[in-house]
């Protein structure tokens, strides 16, 4: 039995303090750790969110295997629920297998803590998923945020009250003195202030509003404004008011005083899901009232006004509006009728960054450009869906290629294909890329089937549009899947004269891809030439500075130079690869270096090893939903005789305990763990198991979400009895709430072969 140590995790940095709610904190932190489910309720603007962050921040240390924030708010297609958890927690959807299934599979020995975070408008999808995963991993725990329960069997529910007076009241002189750095509390003002958020009907978000116009306001003048606009704070009657008319009508209030400018900007912000760039908000947001110099003023005015939120993505800084802000901005930009017109701005600008970035995407810059647009993933799904001109949806499909296919989104992009190339049939230019960039998908999942039903159309109509950079690819598609099929010379044939006529078209970066497989036909065929190909395409990818393609040639170059006898240079050969890869999400591709690298390395004496070497690649095959198979019959004679080699040296328990080891690390870390020598400590330290049997019955039981009552009927014992066995375990392990228990026996369960 191990322990696994890991400070996984995404949770945003706070950029304001967390004010009261000390009781709240301390009441939802006991109920996770009684709970799998649970779901914090309550309308826009209650602090929701706020909470949950809060409480998942300070329960971080309780979750080995990491606090996951999934922000759902720019999701609206719930068949994209899953696929928002999958890139939430860096698991890559490239197999053909439903998302949800892939991350059961993930998750099946993990114990994370999920926060799914605005669920009211996907309710039906989130029940589905929290039910699926919990049902697959006794130690998930998932906090929900909502403004109605899930309803599924097995939720608890956390309704947020309003604030506490004191807390209102502190959480209006922090923010104001944000915006006004000597305003204080005093005796003086203190019964206008809690006057001022009894009107607000103690509202977080209503209190924050209010407090960025003390700026400019006294809190006298503030409460008589709101007193004119309501009429009710001298009665203080709640029977005309719901809490969510008071947060509607500070909300019309605060877009009253903003200039026209500012109004303007804050309706058309809200076309972005998510959040957003300073050079998107300029273009999209710009003209037509608006100079394009003057949104960054406007921007950080707004951000003064509490409207717009600042952030951070994948290291970007970025702009966001809080959910119950972009719906009001959304409702009157549409009764304004610029709406169609600003998606318009949003799908060209979306569609210019992805041709942009295809254009120039084997330049150093490549994991930038791969950053962005993961950054920009839930706006790059809004112009897919937002587009008005089917062909126009379609190049953008197709200018994603590298975001699908190296951004861990295959599964994503196929879907996206398939339903652009649906809805534009005509033998377009855009349909002839969309169609090789369909094909190259396909293969990529090992669907060879519909791989080459794209081809023969893309072949085809790329022979009538004379595009020969099309035809191009057709040859190299072609040519892959031959060599996946294990016919070598017919690979060899039709990749030679790909390269020939990529290199004709000016597509070098094509031509190296096409030279890579071509050499690995030839290795494998025992071709003299196959050397200096691979040498050809290592120089051709060094020209280009092109670290992720060069890691490919360089792999195969590995492996040819073992061929050729030469162990010590192919294994310092296949160790450049694997740094080179490191950073980009292609699994399948590091897959294969780990699959040539075990080979090397058993073929070295080095057996122990070459295990733990196979083991990290199994990961990568099963979270790609493939295997070494989908690369010909000569990948898998390779792979056979490895494994006999180990087996024969060490014995078939020995390789299955060392297939183990390897494969307990997170997809996203087994390059490192290949690059590790094995003088040096693995992440993952033997440890007795320091409970007794009944103490790991009850243990294993409390990871599945029993009370205390409910282990007890099961085993047939008093609750006191159970009482204490937790207490011991708890004593034992050094922990302070059940959910670490959970997520320890989950992360301490032997893998399953």
């Amino acid at each position: 039995m191990t322990i696994q140590i890991s400070e996984a995790g995404n949770l945003p940095a706070a950029l304001t303090t967390f004010v009261g709610r000390r009781r709240d904190l301390a009441e939802v932190r006991r109920r996770l750790g009684t709970t799998r489910l649970l779901t914090l309720t309550g309308m826009g603007g209650a602090g929701k969110t706020r909470l949950a962050l809060e409480v998942a921040a300070a329960s971080a240390t309780d979750f080995a295997d990491g606090v996951w924030l999934v922000d759902l708010a720019p999701v609206w297609d719930p068949s994209l629920v899953a696929n928002a958890v999958a890139s939430a927690l860096g698991v890559p959807d490239l197999g053909t297998r439903p998302v949800i299934d892939q991350l059961a599979t993930f998750l099946a020995r993990r114990g994370p803590l999920i926060v799914l975070d605005n669920c009211e408008h996907l309710v039906d999808a989130c029940a589905e998923l929290a039910h699926a995963l919990l049902s697959a991993s006794f130690g998930l725990r998932v906090l929900a945020t909502s403004r109605r329960a899930l309803g599924i069997y097995g939720e608890h529910v956390f309704a947020i009250p309003p604030l506490e007076p004191d807390d209102a009241v502190e959480l209006l002189r922090d923010r104001a003195s944000a915006v006004r750095p000597e305003f204080q509390v005093t005796g003086g003002n203190r019964g206008q202030l809690l006057r001022l958020c009894d009107g607000l009907d103690w509202l977080p978000l209503a209190i924050e509003l209010a407090a960025s116009r003390l700026r400019s306001l006294t809190v006298n003048e503030a409460v008589n404004r709101l007193e004119d606009r309501f009429g009710l704070l001298a009665s203080g009657s709640r029977v005309a008011r719901p809490r969510q008319r008071t947060l509607r009508g500070l909300i019309d209030w605060s877009h009253e005083l903003c200039t026209p400018a500012e109004r303007l900007l804050w309706n058309r912000l809200s076309v972005f899901a998510g959040d957003f760039g300073l050079d998107a908000a300029e273009a999209v947001c710009g003209g037509d009232g608006i100079g394009r110099d003057q949104v960054l003023d406007l921007l950080d005015r707004l951000v003064v006004q509490s409207i717009v939120v600042p952030t951070e993505r994948e290291g970007l800084p970025r702009y966001r509006l809080l959910e119950t802000i972009r719906e009001y901005g959304r409702e009157r930009l549409a009764e304004s009728g610029q709406e169609q017109q600003t998606l318009r701005r949003h799908h060209d600008f979306y569609l210019a960054l992805a041709e942009r970035i295809a254009d120039v995407w084997y330049v150093p810059v490549r994991q930038e450009n791969l950053t962005r647009l993961h950054a920009e993933h839930a706006n790059l799904r809004a112009a897919l869906v937002q587009g008005g001109d089917p062909q126009a949806t379609l190049a953008l499909a197709a200018a994603l290629r590298f975001h699908w296919c190296e951004g861990g989104f295959l599964g994503e992009g196929r879907r996206w294909l398939d339903r652009a190339l649906a809805a534009a049939p005509e033998p377009t230019p855009a349909r002839a890329r969309a169609l090789w960039v369909a094909a190259l998908v396909a293969v990529l999942q090992r669907d060879h089937a519909r791989a080459n039903r794209w081809l023969d159309e893309a072949a085809e109509l790329g022979e009538r549009l004379d595009y020969r950079v099309v035809c191009a690819y057709v040859q190299s598609l072609r040519g892959a899947l031959a060599l996946y099929g294990g016919r070598l010379e017919e690979a060899v044939s039709l990749l030679e004269v790909a390269a020939a006529v990529h290199m004709g078209t000016g597509e070098e970066i094509g031509a190296v891809y096409a030279l890579i497989l071509m050499a690995t036909a030839q290795t494998h065929l025992g071709d003299p030439r196959a050397t200096e190909t691979c040498r050809q395409a290592v120089a051709l990818a060094e020209a280009h500075d092109e670290l992720l393609v060069r890691a490919h040639a360089q792999s195969v170059l590995g492996y040819d130079t073992w061929r050729r006898g030469d162990r010590e240079e192919a294994l310092a050969l296949m160790r450049t690869a694997l740094e080179n890869a490191q950073g980009f999400n292609d699994y399948v591709r590091v897959a294969l270096m780990l699959e040539k690298f075990a080979w090397i390395t058993a073929d070295d004496g080095r057996h122990k090893r070459a295990g733990q070497l196979l083991g990290a690649a199994r990961v990568l095959w099963r979270v790609t939903d493939t295997d070494v198979s989908g690369f010909g019959p000569h990948m898998v004679d390779r792979h056979a005789q490895c494994e006999a080699d180990i087996v024969r040296a060490l014995g078939p328990a020995a390789y299955e305990k060392l297939l183990a080891e390897g494969g307990r690390r997170r997809p996203d870390e087994a390059i490192a763990y290949a690059l590790r020598t094995e003088s040096e400590p693995t992440v993952t330290t033997p440890a007795p198991n320091p409970l007794t049997p009944r103490e790991q019955e009850v243990a294993a039981l409390v990871a599945k979400g029993m009370s205390n009552q409910q282990i007890a009927s099961a085993l047939g014992r008093s609750p006191r009895t159970v009482h204490g066995h937790v207490e011991n375990i708890l004593a034992k392990l050094g922990f302070g709430s059940r959910a670490r228990i959970a997520s320890w026996w989950t992360a301490n369960q032997a893998p399953t072969p």
